[in-house]
């Protein structure tokens, strides 16, 4: 069947490390089979390990790559596969992590900006928005930084 199939690929992507993967195909075979007994017991953990890759990632200094594994987690937390399974992390949790992050990476944006280093600014801010698109303040950063190296590429003389 689809969802068994969908199950199978999800479980092989677990098995390979990649867990977001493994969700989304998990997620296709639930929606197809709700209820579906291999996706029931999985979910679970392929959740665990996206949190658990998010928690690495900043580890690492990869803010992006924690950002995306964090919202994802975040966004499969309410799937009906996810319900009543006993999770090592809350809903909290995660969004304090997005926000810390996200605090952390609009200072980093704000720090270059004054500094007149606007390219760097705008990287810092498109992190957040790589894991948090409707990010409201780093897109108007992001907007704000965009214009003002415009207008200075205008006045400077070309070398």
């Amino acid at each position: 069947s689809i969802a068994d199939d969908a199950y199978a690929r999800g479980s092989t992507a677990l098995e390979e490390g990649r867990p977001g993967r493994a969700l989304e195909l998990f997620a296709e075979a639930w929606k197809e089979v709700p209820g579906h007994p291999g996706v029931a017991q999985d979910f679970a953990t392929a959740l665990e390990r996206l949190k658990k890759r998010g928690d690495e990632a900043e580890q690492q200094g990869k803010p992006e790559e924690a950002g995306r594994s964090w919202a994802a987690s975040l966004s499969y937390l309410s799937h009906p596969a996810a319900r009543g399974k006993a999770l090592p992390f809350t809903r909290t949790e995660l969004k304090e992590n997005l926000d810390r992050l996200s605090k952390t990476l609009m200072e980093k944006g704000l720090v270059e900006y004054r500094e007149g280093r606007f390219e760097s600014a705008i990287s810092w801010w498109q992190k957040i928005l790589a894991y948090d698109p409707a990010n409201e303040e780093a897109a108007k950063s992001v907007r704000t930084a965009t214009t003002q190296l415009e207008n200075l590429k205008k006045i400077t003389p070309k070398k």
